[in-house]
């Protein structure tokens, strides 16, 4: 199982190739929508490739209370944990 670390870095790699975010720009108060310019399609593919790398399934619900980057690591550490 990844730590939280872990996944904090796999979430800024993504962050950075898929949307092609500075790195310098992704710290885990960054807001998603507003510092980092995501929307909603980048929101989804981004949950895509997350499921992917994790093996584990997003609930949407989940998702769509997540607004910080901070908040994707810790959805996507909470999901695991309960898979565990």
């Amino acid at each position: 199982m990844m730590n939280k670390e872990e996944i904090y870095q796999e979430v800024a790699s993504l962050l950075t190739s898929l949307f092609e975010i500075a790195p310098e720009d992704i710290h885990p108060d960054a807001r998603l929508y507003e510092d980092l310019e995501l929307d909603s399609i980048d929101a989804v593919d981004m949950v895509v490739h997350l499921q992917k790398r994790t093996g584990r399934k997003i609930k949407p619900e989940i998702f769509r209370a997540v607004r910080t980057v901070q908040d994707v690591v810790d959805a996507v550490e909470q999901l695991m944990r309960e898979d565990a």
